[in-house]
């Protein structure tokens, strides 16, 4: 798919280009350090109302707003908390969603009809670019999901992009490619709506890099207070599917693709997917490896969960939802 008239390779003038096709109403690909992103002018709601067609999502899925500086913060958000700022100072630019409280200008055509709106400034050097390009022509930000059809397997390449999206693109949208994403699983988001941040959705960013940046501890997840029916990205059940069925943590037969850490063997005739070195490795591999498995037309993934903290928490997270999808 590399010959897609899609993609684009990511110059200066490409960057212009793409931030001029945003403020035109068309949707650009784009790379963040997570997953590719979809993007639209996020004060546009025909050009938003494109992304929900073009992937198949739920209207009342919200999207994540992507602003370039902690300075575009009070204009999409408001009543942010101390803490709010803090995590915002110390971990932006990075693989952080924020909630908070909406502003005057965050429309319901991007919040999925709430009063909340999550906020992320990417660390990704193209991402980055984009936004602050589209910022400088418009009033506006980019509002993006992930670029991939809706509860399937979020997109790590250009390639991925273009194989999963082209057929649902026009001419005048873009895929910039900036190569593979350097983590490989979405945002961590955080609520910060209530007296204590709180997970809706593990990453990279995780309980103990919170507690540093903020000085105060995590409410608890489970809590059912008002703030647990935020709606988020990726918190269904059912998400981050392949074609094939996952299993997780069976022992794989012959004729099964495997996604393992590399100190686990192969059995004999089981088609290995990935072998990464450490958790990392697993974030940045695991969806190119489920996209692998539906390319061969594997019928079954049998995958060894990582164990511990850090990212190997988001990447259970992904895989329990994985192993409930298709």
């Amino acid at each position: 798919m590399s010959n897609s008239p899609f993609l684009s390779n990511c110059t200066a003038d490409k960057i212009r280009e793409a931030a001029v096709a945003l403020k035109a109403g068309h949707l650009v690909a784009f790379p963040t350090e997570t997953v590719y992103g979809l993007g639209a002018d996020a004060r546009n709601p025909d050009a938003v109302k494109r992304i929900y067609e073009v992937k198949g999502r739920p209207t009342d899925h919200p999207l994540i707003v992507h602003i370039s500086s902690i300075n575009q913060l009070d204009k999409w958000a408001s009543a942010i908390p101390d803490y709010g700022i803090a995590l915002a100072r110390k971990i932006w630019p990075g693989p952080m969603t924020l909630i908070f409280k909406r502003s005057e200008i965050t429309k319901d055509f991007i919040t999925g009809g709430q009063d909340t709106v999550g906020l992320r400034i990417p660390s990704d050097p193209l991402a980055l670019a984009l936004i602050a390009e589209f910022e400088k022509i418009s009033d506006s930000a980019v509002a993006a999901p992930s670029a991939n059809r809706f509860g399937q397997v979020s997109p790590t390449t250009a390639q991925a992009v273009s194989a999963e999206l082209s057929a649902y693109l026009t001419e005048d949208d873009l895929i910039l490619d900036g190569g593979a994403c350097v983590v490989g699983v979405e945002s961590t988001i955080i609520d910060c709506t209530g007296k204590n941040p709180r997970i809706l959705r593990p990453g990279a960013i995780t309980e103990e890099v919170i507690a540093e940046a903020t000085g105060i501890g995590i409410s608890s997840v489970t809590s059912k207070d008002a703030t647990s029916e935020i709606r988020v990205s990726g918190s269904l059940e059912s998400h981050y599917s392949p074609i094939a069925i996952v299993l997780l943590d069976q022992l794989p037969i012959a004729g099964e693709g495997f996604i393992a850490l590399a100190e686990i063997p192969t059995p004999k005739g089981v088609i290995r997917l990935a072998s990464p070195r450490n958790d990392e490795e697993f974030a940045r591999a695991l969806y190119a490896a489920l996209r692998a498995a539906d390319e061969q037309e594997l019928q079954r993934v049998i995958i060894s969960q990582p164990h511990g903290n850090g990212i190997a928490i988001a990447i259970r997270d992904r895989l329990i939802r994985a192993a409930k999808g298709r």
